[in-house]
């Protein structure tokens, strides 16, 4: 029998009744009456589940990795569960099925809305939503120190020295992690104010952005940024969610500079280099290029803003920046380029060595001398197997609801890497308010496969159905 870790999930109960108060401050100042009692409901029932999960929850850190999973995916239903009140009780009349799926687009860092017009909502329920995808960044950071041990050696050592965690290191690294995800929200937010974009505009934005997800204030972002300048630093802004998160700390506080702490954004640096490069060589004639750019890093980010309609021709390009993905300690989805590059030299070095045998390939990585082991390939290569027929199942379940086979391609992709429908996928005008329940539920429970990492799937279907 597996004993949850609920006492874990206590302390995000604690941040959304902070978040809730904040939520009621923000509403008296500004007269916003109109949903005031909701924020209510949630600042006691939130309280009253971090009173109960932290003084009857159990934490045993000994705990094994599957009942860490369990707990995980415990908390993307619990939490988005709470965050759905001010949805469901506000006076825009929302069926449980729309606050829920609202407040796991949120969670989950997606962006998938039901609402079709942002202008008719109120400014403390736009800061509500822009929140939940705040603290949903947050827990999937933790998430990633709590289920450690499951990554590989490799990655570990882009965050600690340590081959394995005990609870003090946890701590110091859990406090670290809020240090840092705090402080680069409140700079985007100030960088933001600074290039002329309005506070009420930025605060959501800065939100939004540090969490990599895609609830906007308003119907279109071509309203806010205006300028070649709001664009570019609005495009530099996103990269806080597709480096790691540590990059800038380690920039300017570690000691020794080791390259274990950067080789993958290293990686990155170049990655982005080339195809920022590529679409300036190649894709720049009939767009321009600030735009270009920007839906770019929007891919590659996962969080999937758009600034310019009509790019139809670069939907299965930019799809594919999505599913690559970032690094592996962001707020970011995707596959992660480090993974796919891996398997990429592997792949080439084993058929160069059938070609040539009497040639050594090393496979290891450039600006580092770590080299990636078979075990770690064999990982990379199931989570792709898993990402597949993830891929397939919920395009395949999608059609049989009644859309389109592209539409139903193109969303799989997007709720699985949890990056919010645009025009640059083709998919701005799509309907969730009036989607089948069928289809909402399978989006809900995709998106939250999509987050919790594919490789986590991977050992629960090995746990449940490989016992042996």
């Amino acid at each position: 029998m597996f004993k949850l870790q609920i006492k874990y999930l206590s302390f995000f109960f604690g941040i959304v009744s902070i978040l809730s108060f904040f939520n009621i401050l923000y509403s008296y100042y500004f007269n916003l009456y109109l949903n005031l009692d909701t924020y209510y409901y949630t600042l006691v029932a939130s309280f009253i589940l971090f009173i109960v999960l932290f003084k009857f929850g159990k934490y045993d850190f000994k705990s094994n990795i599957f009942e860490k999973i369990l707990t995980i995916f415990l908390g993307y239903l619990l939490i988005p569960l709470v965050l759905s009140i001010p949805f469901y009780f506000s006076i825009y009349n929302l069926t449980f099925s729309n606050s829920f799926f609202e407040s796991i687009s949120g969670f989950t860092s997606t962006g998938f809305t039901v609402f079709d017009n942002i202008k008719l909502v109120d400014q403390s329920l736009i800061i509500w939503r822009s929140s939940t995808q705040w603290i949903g960044g947050l827990y999937f950071l933790f998430s990633i120190i709590y289920l450690i041990d499951i990554y590989d050696e490799s990655f570990k050592k882009t965050l600690t020295n340590f081959i394995s965690f005990n609870s003090s290191e946890i701590l110091k690294q859990a406090t670290k992690i809020f240090i840092l995800y705090s402080s680069l929200t409140i700079l985007i937010f100030v960088i933001l104010n600074i290039f002329s974009i309005r506070t009420f505009d930025s605060l959501n934005l800065a939100l939004t952005i540090i969490s990599s997800g895609g609830f906007l204030p308003v119907n279109d972002l071509s309203m806010i940024i205006k300028e070649n300048i709001q664009i570019i630093i609005f495009s530099l802004m996103m990269l806080f969610s597709f480096f790691s998160l540590f990059f800038s700390y380690n920039l300017i506080f570690l000691r020794k500079k080791n390259v274990n702490f950067f080789y993958e954004d290293l990686h990155l640096f170049v990655y982005l280099v080339v195809v920022v490069t590529i679409f300036f060589l190649f894709f720049s004639f009939n767009y321009d290029f600030f735009i270009n750019l920007f839906a770019i890093i929007s891919s590659m980010t996962n969080i999937g803003f758009s600034l310019s309609p009509g790019q139809e021709n670069l939907n299965f390009i930019y799809l594919i920046l999505v599913i690559i993905g970032g690094s592996f300690f962001s707020t970011s989805s995707g596959l992660r380029f480090i993974k796919i590059y891996s398997l990429f030299k592997f792949s080439l070095n084993q058929i160069l060595s059938f070609s040539r045998p009497k040639n050594v390939f090393m496979n290891k990585l450039i600006f580092t001398k770590i080299n990636f082991n078979l075990y770690e390939i064999n990982k990379y290569f199931l989570t792709i197997i898993i990402f597949i027929l993830s891929l397939f199942i919920l395009t395949s379940l999608l059609s049989l609801s009644g859309i389109t086979f592209v539409n139903s391609f193109k969303l799989s992709i997007l709720t699985l890497m949890n990056t919010v429908n645009s025009s640059i996928y083709g998919l701005e005008e799509f309907d969730f308010y009036n989607l089948q329940l069928f289809s909402k539920y399978c989006l809900i429970f995709f998106m939250i496969v999509g987050r919790i990492e594919l490789l986590t799937i991977l050992l629960l279907i090995k746990k449940f159905l490989f016992k042996n």
